[in-house]
């Protein structure tokens, strides 16, 4: 029944303006406003649109990963990226199951993926495979 429908996902901000900054500035997507529905959507370079609305004080961060970009080279995206002001997660094999590097970047056989937090406090990654 759904098999053709456009099909988009969506997660919550408690600041649209600094979700717009993030994601059109920092990230360099693509960002167009939803005026009735007071929300942005974030193009995709796959096409894929993201819905992101407005929720205030009721936003609590995701606890999982709204958003992976892959890319082609890791080091090179964590680099520009914190250039760019985005801060990387760090984490460790003792308390998290996995560790990262000084850029944060975990380092698996096959993948490396590297994850920063929007200003929302909605977590993101970049990888590559």
């Amino acid at each position: 029944m759904l098999k053709d429908s456009k099909a988009f996902s969506g997660f919550s901000t408690n600041d649209l303006e600094k979700t717009k900054e993030f994601y059109g500035h920092t990230l360099g997507l693509q960002v167009s406003e939803e005026p009735a529905a007071g929300a942005v959507m974030l193009h995709l370079g796959s096409g894929a649109v993201v819905f992101v609305y407005p929720k205030g004080e009721q936003h609590v961060p995701a606890t999982f990963t709204v958003l992976n970009f892959p890319v082609e080279d890791i080091d090179r995206a964590v680099e520009s990226l914190a250039q760019r002001g985005v801060t990387f997660e760090h984490y460790t094999e003792e308390k998290d199951g996995f560790a990262t590097d000084e850029k944060g970047i975990s380092r698996q056989p096959g993948m490396a993926i590297a994850w920063f937090k929007d200003p929302a406090g909605n977590i993101c990654s970049v990888l590559q495979s």
